[in-house]
């Protein structure tokens, strides 16, 4: 199977489960990874996230393959503009307390 085939067959939950078998060195069911199946789930989680995902994280693979890492005035910003975009869960008064 192709890459490009093997990465448009993937869906969110595989994906999902392949990247926290990545992160935790363990399959959902609780086996270890071997050393191969470690890298090979680790390529197709990158080549997931640089074609389908386009992940806002702070650090991660871009379209052309490249890591990509947002300097720390892009997360600030980016951090502000969500604070101002959200709206309060409730507001109290003075007298309310």
């Amino acid at each position: 199977m192709q890459l490009e085939q093997l990465v448009d067959s993937m869906t969110p939950e595989i994906y999902k489960n392949l990247l926290q078998a990545v992160e935790t060195g363990k399959w959902p069911n609780g086996d270890r990874l071997s050393e191969d199946q470690k890298e090979n789930s680790m390529q197709a989680v990158m080549l997931y996230q640089a074609r389908i995902e386009h992940s806002n994280e702070h650090m991660t693979v871009g379209k052309d393959g490249e890591i990509v890492q947002k300097s720390r005035h892009q997360l600030k910003q980016e951090l502000q503009q969500q604070a101002t975009n959200q709206t309060p869960i409730a507001k109290f008064t003075k007298n309310d307390i």
